[in-house]
């Protein structure tokens, strides 16, 4: 009698390991020229704004009125520079989903990772991580530089006056989730000028649609817009314009909400829809 051996075959689970498919999404990301030239785009405009911005408070400062230097927020001014990486932050979240399905590659990924769900919640958690650390290092960043250019008699900031820390951390965060919700965009509408409409339009579009129209309407509607919310995380006043705004952390949340939204949506219609 002859024995033989026989060898467990090989089972899906062995494939969808949560490391080997966030390895797999980060070599993705890394090696797509479109990851480096967003990412540098950020550091130019973030710093380079902030500089800008400083500086040219400095120059005009004794032509300000007095209204102005009253409420003059230079936390607020150095950060300027994160409302172009929010932008640009929307776009390379679209392109980290919408890409493959242009490619026709988004196949090939769910040919390999059939856990549609898995597949993207590790692009959001690769996504998630890359932009949280870069988009924290340029927020500090520009703040330092922004504040070592504002010339006396214009008044400083320092990270340890009251709700001047919480602005710069805030102003990271709102660049990380907004990444997401370009994600989630990108996932629903599975086309990269579709995705990159959608959140140009909800960022920005949205905000001039509001303010034509009466301030019963507005103020009240202003106060949940994406931009408006992102303009109060890094202020360390509360208000948008002379609007009322939400508390930074309440809408942080409201923030959180909108990306989480997109993305749960799109993972219902990914798991719906054919690739």
């Amino acid at each position: 009698m002859t024995l033989t051996h026989t060898l467990p075959a090989p089972t899906p689970r062995n494939h969808l390991r949560m490391s080997n498919v966030l390895r797999s999404e980060w070599i993705k990301m890394r090696t797509v020229r479109s990851t480096t030239w967003t990412l540098v785009a950020m550091v130019v405009v973030s710093v380079g704004v902030a500089a800008i911005a400083s500086a040219a408070v400095s120059g005009s400062w004794h032509t300000m009125s007095l209204g102005d230097k009253l409420s003059f927020d230079p936390t607020s001014v150095s950060l300027t520079g994160l409302l172009f990486s929010q932008l640009i932050i929307g776009v390379l979240g679209v392109l980290v989903m919408s890409a493959e399905y242009g490619t026709g590659t988004i196949r090939s990924t769910l040919a390999a990772v059939p856990n549609r769900p898995l597949v993207l919640a590790t692009k959001a958690a690769v996504l998630a991580i890359v932009t949280l650390v870069v988009s924290e290092l340029l927020s500090f960043s520009a703040f330092l530089l922004g504040q070592a250019l504002l010339r006396s008699p214009v008044p400083h900031a320092t990270l340890s006056q009251p709700g001047v820390l919480r602005a710069v951390v805030g102003g990271g965060l709102a660049v990380t989730v907004l990444g997401l919700f370009g994600l989630g965009l990108a996932t629903v509408i599975r086309h990269t000028a579709g995705g990159i409409s959608a959140y140009v339009g909800t960022l920005l579009v949205l905000p001039l649609i509001n303010e034509a129209l009466p301030s019963s309407i507005s103020h009240p509607v202003g106060k949940f817009l994406p931009l408006n919310i992102s303009d109060t995380l890094t202020s360390v006043t509360h208000t948008v314009g002379s609007a009322p705004a939400l508390s930074p952390w309440v809408g942080f949340a409201v923030l959180c909400g909108y990306a989480i939204g997109a993305l749960v949506l799109g993972g219902v219609l990914m798991k719906r829809r054919d690739a």
